[in-house]
């Protein structure tokens, strides 16, 4: 009985061996089956970000001016050559004109005829009709009040009683022929001051408006053969040589001022809304040129064709260095943050349903999941608008795929072309690195 009873307690005892030995290798494994797994980190700054459109454009002058000759005529002289530098007002180029400058002389000789006829018919003597209608006039005026003088002296001799009425009568009847005849010579006066003066004077007036116009219709065609700058700038094509005829509606010269230039962009309209002339802005130029200029203009319309919006960024250009034409990058800057969360691009994780996350390294090491917002993006720089706060450290590479709540062992970024941080050189490898090596050939 005893020895029954021994061996049911052996049995025992080797059962509560076996099972606490169970316990410890289960409770093994799952120390083994969680490693911490090597990330890289990088720190949550503040710092200045801007929100940067990027587009192409294409460089235009600041002014321009194809000089298209209003004449069709052989050039004669040219007075500058392509990448001559000339002035507003200045004379370029002379065409044929010694047609034009006899028709000037002639139509001058016109005008001063006209007026002098003009000045003559506005000072000199009336003609004969209107002298002898004015001689009439003084004769009737003359008569009139000499009978007038007649017909008082024998009213008073006839109240007087010593006229007889026949004859007193005869002055009156003189009396009222008299004024009569005045006053016809008056009428007929007038009528001719009216009319014939009137006619004279209009007639001179258009003879001269009229050789004043030619005058300066061919003084105005004579000009047209004489080219000159309407800007200041540079000659970029003279494409004629002196005695050829240029087509009509054909430019002979085309002058650009280039000591600024505008670039030229469409970019879309979600875009467009967030700029605005004065802001800044950069442009490059092949041979990495670039050049500071300003947004000068947003266009209040949308191009019908592209539904983009046409955008000019003005820079100055003293040196000539960017050339109309050319296509250079505009980055123009809609918006800056001065006092931004920053974290770089590498640590932002989208999740199938668009969410954006990153996983922030705690004080427990381990690495947890954290859902963000993001505002601007610059170059590999991402502004986190909510969901951080500022110094924390976040995982910038060996996040894809990571659970929530890892284990993680924060390790130094490589250096670029360098051996992965944590790996050893040649001269650190110890010997059971080379067996482990040599029997994995």
């Amino acid at each position: 009985m005893k020895a029954r009873t021994f061996t049911a307690g052996v049995v025992r005892l080797l059962i509560a061996g076996l099972l606490a030995m169970g316990m410890t290798a289960c409770s093994s494994k799952e120390k083994e089956a969680q490693p911490q797994v090597t990330v890289q980190v990088a720190q949550v700054e503040h710092g200045k970000i801007e929100q940067v459109i990027t587009a192409q454009a294409v460089l235009f002058p600041k002014d321009q001016a194809a000089i298209t000759p209003k004449i069709t005529a052989p050039v004669r002289t040219f007075y500058v050559n392509r990448g001559s530098k000339v002035h507003r007002g200045e004379l370029v180029a002379v065409l044929e004109n010694r047609d034009l400058a006899a028709s000037v002389a002639d139509s001058k000789g016109a005008y001063d005829q006209a007026q002098a006829a003009y000045g003559i018919a506005t000072s000199s003597a009336l003609p004969e009709e209107w002298q002898k209608a004015e001689y009439d006039l003084k004769s009737a005026k003359e008569a009139y009040d000499a009978q007038q003088k007649v017909y008082d002296s024998r009213r008073k001799l006839f109240e007087e009683g010593a006229f007889p009425r026949k004859d007193y009568d005869q002055a009156a009847v003189a009396l009222i022929q008299a004024k009569a005849a005045y006053e016809i010579a008056q009428k007929h006066l007038n009528a001719l001051e009216a009319s014939g003066k009137q006619h004279e004077m209009k007639a001179a007036k258009g003879q001269l408006t009229s050789a004043q116009g030619k005058f300066e219709s061919a003084s105005a065609l004579l000009s047209y053969s004489e080219i000159k700058s309407p800007i200041d700038g540079v000659v970029t094509d003279r494409p004629f040589y002196p005695g050829e005829t240029a087509p009509a509606g054909t430019p002979i010269m085309t002058i650009m001022d280039t000591s600024s230039v505008i670039a030229k962009a469409h970019i879309p309209q979600q875009q467009a809304v967030l700029l605005k002339p004065g802001d800044s802005a950069t442009l490059i130029a092949p041979g990495d040129v670039t050049v500071e200029g300003k947004v000068s203009l947003v266009s209040p319309a949308v191009d019908p064709n592209s539904t983009t919006v046409e955008v000019w960024v003005t820079a100055p250009n003293p040196d000539g260095v960017l050339r109309p034409g050319t296509t250079v990058t505009a980055q123009m800057i809609a918006r800056t943050v001065n006092d931004a969360l920053l974290v770089p691009a590498s640590a932002l994780l989208k999740t199938p349903d668009g969410t954006v996350t990153m996983m922030v390294v705690g004080g427990d090491n381990k690495a947890h999941q954290v859902t963000v917002e993001t505002g601007i993006r610059q170059g590999d720089r991402v502004q986190i608008t909510k969901g951080l706060n500022g110094g924390e450290k976040v995982v910038t590479n060996g996040a894809y795929g990571l659970p929530n709540d890892t284990a993680v062992k924060v390790a130094e970024a490589a250096p670029a072309g360098g051996e992965p941080a944590g790996s050893k050189t040649d001269s650190e490898k110890s010997p059971n690195d080379e067996k482990n090596n040599s029997g994995k050939k």
